[in-house]
């Protein structure tokens, strides 16, 4: 069944609407005003129902026709959007781009790049997602993600194109008032034992799960976040490695201690930028350049 209710339809019937009058909506719309009005007087024919009140001295909208406007006037915002989508994938835009952040960087300096990118884009979609440690390649393996940020360690095949973003630097912290402050310096295994270690979840869920900074027989307290991992040592509730870059003002401040270790005093990580080389998407090829812009930003 073909419906009577067309696109062209719709948009004089928002012109009428929104300027008030059959003859302004026609010049509106470039149009004769009889061509508007026929048209107007089609619709109601085909849909046997009154969009106009033409009993008062101005035609004014009747329920039917207001109900119609509105839900019209989303049909129309779809379908310029959907135009727009159609001419961007056709200029090499993607409809949606998907990015997955490692839970070890900071939000912010990506949600700035977005945020300037929308700007100029404001109709491709962005999809933002976290994951912990070997996640985010378990993300872009299984084509979750278009881009990751943040990713450790090394690539699971040579499937995808690499930047390095340089090394994140560990120490280790607890609680001003945790027990451990009291030991002798260097810190020792053994005393470290006595107190359970705070470590992250890795979220992947096809590839290997990777775990660090544990001792052999020390208990654990696992943890889904690096920011639920901080919250979880500012609380003294259990100590390790944690990023510099994300605690200094707490280490400024008191709240976490730096301690020397015996074994090893500091670990450092490097991270990556990847994302499948065969992806020639524009909106993926200019997240990739801002971000090795600010790469330094990231991580520090």
């Amino acid at each position: 069944m073909n419906s009577p209710i067309t696109l062209d339809a719709l948009k004089v019937l928002d012109a009428i609407e929104r300027k008030k009058s059959f003859a302004a909506a026609a010049d509106a719309l470039f149009r004769v005003p009889s061509a508007v009005s026929y048209t107007v007087n089609k619709l109601e024919e085909d849909l046997g129902v009154a969009l106009f009140d033409r009993s008062k001295r101005k035609a004014e909208l009747t329920p039917v026709g207001k109900m119609l406007i509105d839900q019209g006037r989303l049909i129309l915002k779809a379908t310029d959007e959907l135009t727009r989508m159609a001419q961007q994938s056709a200029n090499g835009w993607e409809a949606e781009l998907r990015i997955c952040i490692d839970s070890i960087l900071l939000f912010e300096p990506i949600y700035k790049l977005i945020s300037q990118f929308q700007q100029e884009h404001p109709w491709i979609n962005i999809r933002v997602t976290e994951e912990v440690l070997g996640g985010t390649w378990d993300s872009l393996i299984a084509d979750n993600s278009d881009l990751i940020i943040g990713a450790t360690g090394d690539p699971y095949n040579s499937d995808f194109s690499i930047h390095k973003l340089g090394d994140i630097e560990f120490v280790f912290v607890v609680a001003k008032n945790h027990p451990l402050i009291d030991e002798a310096l260097p810190i020792t295994d053994s005393a470290i034992k006595k107190y359970s270690s705070i470590v992250i979840a890795d979220s992947s869920r096809n590839l290997p799960t990777r775990s660090v900074g544990l001792l052999d027989g020390q208990s654990r307290i696992t943890v889904p976040t690096v920011q639920k991992k901080i919250e979880a040592h500012i609380l003294g509730v259990g100590v390790g490695f944690l990023p510099i870059h994300r605690i200094q003002e707490q280490l400024d401040s008191g709240e976490l201690v730096a301690l020397q270790l015996a074994s090893c005093e500091r670990r450092n990580s490097e991270l990556s930028m990847a994302w499948h080389k065969d992806n020639q998407g524009r909106a993926l090829a200019w997240f990739v350049q801002q971000v090795k812009e600010i790469s330094n930003k990231l991580i520090q």
